[in-house]
């Protein structure tokens, strides 16, 4: 069997989706993307075609040592995104061929379903009671919000006390036994980050989320120490070596490798290995779509320190098109009572609807995040 073919289609609302064919008619579906820069990515997966078209598809970890070893330049979001849902196309298509669920292939589930959370409040976080209730009422025992919206380096510590409000109007609503994530998303400081952390502890946060940019991460240990609760961290992490470092550092309970953004499965499950050996938890970042959902349910699925897994499911990034929009079993990916049950079918465990992906990709998109300013007129992080 070789890859005779690499074929892309941009969809709404923000996602690339990839389909490998082969000249024995077995294909394999990945989704390689940096939101906001989907066309970047898609030049750099045909650039890379160059190296897979002839070659045998089952020789996934040869094929992506040639992807990654085979450029001078190695890493960063662009590379490893195109590679990601190359590897994640490689995993399925060998698992449609064999009759398995990818997870076979990596030694077995070692559980059954896994518990998922949903997102609410927005990018400027809003109503967020209100949507927490929402949320536990359709069975989610954990949500995820923004913690903050724009906040300068040195703020007025007004600031602090509307996101530390915020959180304590969702703990007032939703209990002390509903898991509450905080996403700082990078946009809180260190100098603002050391008080907002600490403000928080009195609310059990199940986690929060990048407390700093990632290129600030060694500031942890000045701003985090012996806080009651864990952090979170690793979207914006593209190798196993980032994650390395990150570990060594012992700052971190929780990594988030993004399967669309940390090399695919076979990255992904390198980098959990990583940090089980840290004790470290699992919790795959994923705001994005069917496919790179289903794989990181195939990696949660071997990954014992696997804990929780985001989904996108109604987010507010999902303007014209949903998670289950593309699939033709949509019942593949179904959330019941805050679980998702592991896909059991050939390769990912879920089958999308080519014709469908056609006729949005005529639709396409050209979604970029929001560019945000301070009161002076300087960019905000967003």
């Amino acid at each position: 069997m070789k890859i005779t073919a690499l074929k892309t289609w941009q969809v709404p609302p923000r996602w690339l989706f990839l389909k490998i064919e082969t000249d024995a008619g077995v294909y394999g579906w990945g989704e390689p993307v940096v939101e906001g820069r989907a066309a970047t990515v898609e030049a750099a997966v045909h650039e890379l075609a160059d190296y897979l078209v002839g070659q045998d598809p089952h020789r996934i970890e040869h094929l992506w040592n040639m992807l990654y070893r085979g450029g001078f330049y190695r890493g960063g979001p662009v590379l490893m995104s195109a590679i990601a849902g190359i590897d994640q196309a490689l995993w399925d298509l060998k698992g449609r061929d064999l009759g398995v669920p990818v997870h076979q292939l990596l030694g077995g589930a070692c559980r059954d379903k896994m518990r998922v959370y949903a997102w609410t409040g927005g990018d400027r976080p809003q109503d967020v009671a209100a949507g927490a209730r929402a949320l536990v009422d359709q069975g989610f025992t954990a949500f995820k919000m923004n913690g903050s919206a724009e906040m300068a380096i040195v703020d007025s510590h007004s600031k602090i006390d509307q996101a530390v409000a915020r959180v304590a109007e969702a703990r007032a609503e939703v209990g002390r036994d509903v898991g509450i994530a905080i996403d700082f998303h990078g946009r809180v400081h260190r100098p603002m980050a050391k008080a907002l952390l600490r403000e928080l502890e009195q609310y059990h946060p199940m986690f929060v989320e990048e407390p700093v940019l990632p290129e600030h991460l060694p500031a942890l240990k000045h701003i985090a120490g012996n806080l009651g609760y864990p952090l979170a961290t690793g979207e914006r992490l593209h190798t196993r070596y980032q994650f390395r470092d990150l570990l060594a550092e012992g700052m971190i309970d929780i990594i988030q490798p993004d399967l669309s953004h940390c090399g695919g499965i076979s990255e992904g499950l390198k980098i959990a290995t990583l940090a089980s050996a840290q004790d470290v938890a699992l919790a795959p970042h994923c705001p994005l779509g069917p496919l790179t959902l289903a794989a990181s349910l195939q990696l949660d699925a071997v990954c014992h320190n696997a804990f929780i897994q985001e989904q996108s499911m109604g987010i507010h990034y999902n303007k014209g098109n949903d998670v289950l929009d593309y699939l033709v079993d949509k019942s593949a990916l179904k959330i019941e009572n805050g679980f998702i049950a592991i896909p059991d079918g050939p390769g990912l465990g879920v089958e999308i609807d080519e014709a469908y992906v056609e006729e949005r990709a005529r639709v396409g998109h050209r979604w970029r995040n929001p560019v945000w300013t301070h009161e002076d007129g300087s960019i905000a992080e967003w």
